[in-house]
């Protein structure tokens, strides 16, 4: 968002707070933090042996450690589940989005599965809701950076300097104003794949910062969830779901597998996506 400027021709009247967009000193909150319960993070479990856990991780759940507490992050609680002293996160994915987690139980698996996720040795595979209807497969190959006129710190965007970045969509249904997506990284930018989808013009359903108007975000952050911010998103976080995850050539001893969220699962069923 631009800055108006006064009348007088003097110093721009910002539009938005400058605090809630400046990454130092940072003045944002997220919200209430859920709080983990061990039935919880039980029943999350995918798979688990002496060296491995691996979760469907639910689409409100942060997974580095928070101040609030142990219960209060992935890692704190699998820490509390496990007994372990220390758990290492293999990769993360975002607070609001859900799917496959995978975390170490010991520093030498940690290493190796992060060695091979650096080098893209992996294979991921997410699930999406894309606003709109996508006619068919189409790769993105546009480099990301941080986006600069953005009233949001955090917000990436396609600028001709940045980073390389490759994401495959690939359309699976097609119904009332929607597309369920299959989508395929090849790259792993900053949020590459809410910035792709905006930038094809078929932002996720759900997402405060790369749909409709990032100024949602901000008002998410500062007031909450709302009436209005159901209407504009329809959903209270960004429909995306890691589906699978690929580590069986670097130790990991399957292909693991998470079934779509619930709310996801649901949007999709009352829009015609799935049966």
């Amino acid at each position: 968002m631009t800055p108006d400027f006064a009348a007088n021709g003097g110093a721009p009247e910002l539009s938005y707070d400058p605090w809630l967009a400046c990454a130092w000193p940072r003045q944002v909150t997220t919200g209430k933090v859920r709080m983990i319960t061990l039935e919880d993070i039980k029943s999350w479990v995918i798979y688990e042996d002496d060296r491995l856990l691996v979760v469907n991780k639910p689409g409100d759940v942060v997974c580095h450690p928070s101040k609030a507490g142990p219960w209060s992050s992935l890692v704190g609680a699998a820490r509390e589940y496990t007994g372990l002293p220390t758990m290492h996160l293999v990769f993360r994915l975002d607070r609001e989005t859900s799917g496959v987690v995978v975390l170490a139980k010991d520093a030498k698996m940690a290493s190796v599965l992060q060695t091979a996720m650096m080098e893209r040795k992996a294979g991921k595979v997410y699930f999406a809701v894309m606003s709109g209807e996508l006619p068919a497969p189409v790769t993105v190959n546009q480099p990301l950076g941080d986006d600069r006129t953005s009233p949001v710190f955090i917000k990436s965007t396609v600028v001709e300097d940045g980073q390389a970045a490759v994401t495959h969509f690939t359309p699976l249904v097609v119904a009332r104003g929607f597309t369920l997506a299959r989508i395929v990284t090849e790259t792993g930018r900053k949020h590459q794949i809410r910035a792709h989808a905006q930038w094809l013009g078929h932002s996720l359903v759900g997402d405060k910062i790369y749909g409709p108007d990032a100024q949602l975000y901000l008002d998410f952050i500062t007031k909450g969830w709302s009436a209005a911010l159901e209407e504009k998103l329809l959903l209270p976080r960004q429909a995306l779901h890691c589906a699978e995850i690929d580590l069986s050539g670097v130790g990991a001893p399957q292909i693991f597998k998470a079934e779509m969220a619930v709310d996801m699962r649901s949007f999709c069923l009352n829009h015609g996506l799935i049966a």
